[in-house]
Formats: structure tokens, sequence, C-alpha cells
């Protein structure tokens, strides 16, 4: 049935269009608005991914860099790419909101992109070729041509600032949190952008892969570059469907009144009544589009903040919406710090995964697989996962749990550490074989490939798919649903904190090993040489890691409490389910 265009029409959300005027449901947003945004994110991710899969090469094959070096380097690029996004949550929250602050990001995602690509393809901007099987012994690029490329991978660096907690958080408010279909449809958007996003994922580790190891550098950066430019375009033409949120003021600013208005006032008794706590009339923030949110008995200690003691200001006093705004955003930090063990594991599929692929047969008949293309099984896996989960494994648990997601977003977590666990260890035994091979045909010493298939890599592969099916799209749900509402891009910007914080801990922990088990005349664990090397106790110790984070993260899961909702949409649709199955139920007793 049609949405007739009265009142009722307009959404419930606070959402406007780029004029600040109240937006319709039947005209604005929903998988209309979101057909635009998804284009966007495709060819986005083919363009972070025809980089990201393929750099550790680029940077020992073309810039001649050792194996802990180049390694190092890719995760402190990747961990700065995931690390900007808190600047453009922050531009978008306190200035210009997520539309404005995604489109300037954007101009210069893709001037870092064309200066790369021109890097990759002028001949004076690299050092000469070099075969040497150790690239110690290869000229080294000059500090002009470092320059250069590193200049334009930070320049993307900080395009992707501004526009990753931006995109899908603008997708995500294209739904009205109180209307029970569009609340519906939300629970699965989430899935699906994961889903839409890693075509393009795949794109970039099979075929721009292929084409930067058989056909050239300049041709595979210049084609994502070229896509990106377009899909930016398509994005801008569906402006006239998108609902906006307009800037609420810097969610910094506003935690951080709270923490110092509750140390200023840490004397001050509470009130037994959280009633006589200092709050704004419901008609201000209903003028204001914004939410009011009840005082919780978590965190008591922040609620000094909201006690009236005579002063208005801000540094002395906030509103219990104010304070609980920022009891949300801290509740979630132990969470946070549990996710940068396996954010770590991540960084390991475009590193040591893709190198150790180097020393392998990668022959198939007259095909030669190119080692960063392995990365495209963990694209496969998790597309895969991701619609069982959505599509087979929700309904089923569902009817269990009564809980309208199958099960909640921490357990869902909660599965993909584990099987990071069980990952590590299967690496482990992997490359002990693998040294194993290297040793009997006298393959140690000197390097060289093995007469071993690439294709031994692949459940270590394929499982982390799985695990990042788990991990990463909770994650995401998670500190987006349970953000406040005036921090949602902060909130989207928790998750890819974690993936920064986990690159920059992956090169701490490379060098840090590195150094120490070369101490005293040991050979080291990780060497140019991988023949040479112990990756297996490298990996050996990532699952013991893995296994006490998972510790870790069954205990803070204990103390969390879910944030409560901002209307009772999910009420509804849990009783639009409830009738469903008594449907359902009755159908089949008439068949009887």
């Amino acid at each position: 049935m049609a949405v007739e265009e009265g009142t009722d029409d307009f959404t419930q959300d606070g959402t406007v269009d780029l004029k600040g005027n109240p937006v319709r449901r039947s005209k604005r947003g929903g998988w209309t608005a979101c057909s635009f945004i998804v284009v966007y994110e495709v060819f986005e991710r083919m363009a972070y991914y025809g980089i990201s899969s393929n750099l550790v090469l680029y940077l020992t094959g073309k810039l001649h860099q050792g194996t802990v070096k180049s390694a190092n380097n890719v995760t402190n690029w990747v961990g700065t790419i995931w690390m900007t996004p808190i600047l453009g949550a922050y531009v978008a929250d306190a200035h210009l909101g997520r539309y404005w602050t995604f489109v300037c990001a954007c101009t210069i995602y893709i001037s870092g992109m064309a200066l790369l690509t021109l890097s990759v393809s002028v001949p004076g901007l690299k050092p000469p070729p070099c075969h040497q099987a150790d690239v110690d012994n290869c000229k080294k690029a000059s500090t002009l041509q470092l320059a250069v490329f590193f200049g334009a991978l930070y320049t993307l660096a900080i395009g992707t600032g501004g526009t990753k907690p931006n995109i899908s958080t603008i997708g995500a408010d294209q739904f009205d949190d109180f209307h029970p279909k569009e609340k519906a449809q939300k629970l699965s958007f989430f899935n699906w952008w994961m889903f839409s996003i890693f075509f393009g994922t795949l794109f970039a580790n099979t075929v721009l892969v292929y084409i930067q190891d058989n056909v050239g550098w300049a041709l595979g950066y210049g084609l994502p570059t070229l896509g990106l430019v377009i899909s930016v375009l398509i994005f801008l033409a569906g402006t006239p469907f998108y609902r906006h949120r307009v800037p609420t003021g810097s969610p910094f600013t506003r935690m951080a009144s709270v923490i110092v208005a509750a140390i200023r006032k840490w004397m001050v008794p509470l009130p037994v009544d959280p009633k006589e706590l200092y709050e704004l009339d419901m008609e201000e923030y209903d003028r204001n589009g914004k939410f009011r949110i009840d005082s919780t008995p978590t965190l008591r200690f922040l609620d000094k903040a909201a006690v009236k003691t005579g002063s208005k200001d801000p540094w002395m006093l906030s509103s219990v919406t104010q304070v609980e705004e920022t009891k949300q955003m801290l509740r979630m930090i132990p969470i946070l710090i549990a996710t940068f063990v396996p954010s770590t594991m991540i960084a390991q599929i475009n590193t040591l995964f893709v190198k150790q692929g180097t020393t392998l047969d990668r022959n198939v008949g007259n095909f030669k697989i190119p080692p960063a293309s392995l990365t495209g099984f963990v694209t496969i896996s998790l597309l895969i996962c991701v619609v069982l989960y959505d599509r087979f494994l929700v309904p089923v648990v569902r009817k269990w749990t009564k809980n309208p997601r199958g099960i909640t977003l921490l357990q869902r977590m909660g599965v993909g550490l584990f099987l990071h666990i069980i990952i590590m260890v299967i690496a482990s035994f992997t490359e002990r074989y693998r040294l194993s091979v290297a040793k009997q045909h006298g393959l140690v010493e000197h390097g060289g490939q093995l007469p071993l298939t690439i294709f031994i890599l692949l459940p270590q592969f394929v499982l982390m798919g799985m695990a990042d099916s788990f991990i990463d799209v909770a994650k995401l749900e998670f500190f987006y649903d349970q953000a406040p509402e005036s921090m949602k891009s902060l909130g989207t910007s928790y998750s890819s904190t974690s993936l920064g914080i986990g690159n920059f801990l992956s090169s701490f922990l490379l060098s840090t090993v590195s150094d120490i088990t070369q101490k005293h005349g040991h050979q080291g664990w990780i060497l140019n040489n991988l023949n040479k090397s112990h990756l297996d106790y490298y990996y050996a110790f990532f699952a013991v890691l893995n296994f006490l984070n998972f510790i870790f993260f069954l205990t803070v899961i204990k103390f969390y409490v879910y944030k409560a909702e901002v209307s009772d949409s999910m009420h509804v649709l849990t009783e639009e389910l409830k009738e469903k199955r008594i449907k359902a139920s009755n159908q089949e007793d008439i068949k009887e």
C-alpha cells in the first residue's frame, strides 16, 4: 500500500534535506538512496584493496625493501588509513555534516590515487629493476622516490579519513529507526553492505593483482582510480534521494565537558532520585531533532556532572542525556580493546600470508597465480558466510532466541574471536610443514621456490574470511548501533580505529619479535629468507595471544549493558515476528 503524502509520511528521526527541511519517507531514503551509496563503496574498496593486497610485493620487488621493513610499512600505512576516520568523524559531527565531509574528502582521496598511479608509471620515480634473491644487494629507492610514493599513500589515507566513517553512516541514516518496516530493513543493511563492498574487494584481489603482476602497475593502479572517479559522480547523482542529519556539535567536547564536570563535583553527593538531576525539557529535544535519554545505573560517578549546584557553566553542569551519551561511548571501550588482537590477525593477510605465497609453486597449468590473489578467497568465504548467516542461520536461531538478529552482536563477535585461535594454530602447523619441505629439498640457506602448491595456504585464508563474517560485520553494526544518535559517525569510527590500532600493533609485534629473537647471536624468527625463518613460532605466539584475548572478551561482555532503544520499533518488530510464527503454526495445523 502506498504511503499517503500527509504528515505521517515525514520521517520521525530528525533527518532533513540539504536545506534543512523535513523529508518525506516516500521521496527520500530507503534502499533507493542506498543503491547510489553502495556503488561508491564497491569502487572504493576496489581501489583500497587493489593497493593494500599487493603493496608488500611492490615494496620488496620494486622499491627493494626487506621482509620486516616492507611488512611494517604496509601495516603502518593501513593503520593510518583506519585511524584517520576519527578526524573525519569529528569534522562531520561538529562542523560540515556527513555529506559535505564525505564530498570534500573524496577530492583528497582521488588526488592521492592519481599521484600514486603517476609514481608507479614514471621510470624516474622508482629504482632500476633488480632480480637478486636478496634485496639487500639491490639499489635502494632515493629519498625523492620514496617521498612521492609514500606521500601519495598518505594523501590517500587523509582522504579515507573523511570518507570511511561517513559513507556507511550515510547509508544507515536512510532508514528511520521510528518506522518498524525501515528498522527491520536496517537490521539487514550492514550484512548486505558488507556483501556489496566485498565485490569490489574480490575484483581487486583477483583481477587487479593479476594485472599488476603480469601487465603493469600503472594499469593496475589506473583502473581503480578511474573507477573511484565514476563512483563519486554516481554518489553525487543520488543527492536528491538522500536523508541527512544536522551536525550536533563536537562529540569530543560534549564528552570532555561531562568528565570534567564530574571530576570537579566529585565531592558532591548524588541525589537518591535520578529525576532530581539536571535535564532539558522534552520540547527542547523535539525542536532540535534530538533524542532524550533517561538516566541509567551504570558508571554512576559521571552522574555527578548532572547534579545541580547553581552553576550553568557547561563545564560544571551537563544534562542527563549528555551524561548518558558519554556513558554509551565509554562503555564500548573495553569491547573496542578486545577487537585489537583480531585486527592484528587481519593485518597478516596482506603481509606475511602473501610473502609465504611467493615461496610456493603458483602454477596451475599455464597460468601463474599472483600470491596476493589468495586474499580473494578471504572475500569469497566472507560473502558466502554473510549470505548463509543472514538467510539461513538467523531465521533458524531466531526461533529459539526470540532475538530479531538471531544472536546478539557480542555473541557474533565471540564466534569470530574463537575462530581466530583456530586459524593461527592451523597457520603454525602449515608453516612448519612448509619449512620441512624446504629442508628436504635443500632450499633453506639460499631460499627459492618450493615444490609445494600455494593452495596449502588456502585453509587459513578461507577461515579468515569466515571469521571476518562474524567479527567485522558485527563490529561495524555494534559500534553504530550502540553509539548515541548524535555520535553515530564517532561510533562508526570505533570500528576503523580497531583496525588501525591492530595494524600498528602488528608493526610493533613484528619488529619486537624480530629484534628479540635475533639477540645473543640467534638466527631470528623473521628474516628476508622465509625458508630460513620461523614463522611457525610466530603464528603459535599469535594463537596464544588470541586465546588470552578471547578470555578477556568473555570477561568484559559480562559487564556490558546494551543501550536502550530510542524507539519502540524493535519491540514492534519482535511482535511482528511472533505474529508470523503464530500464523505459520496455524497454517500447519490447518494443513494437518
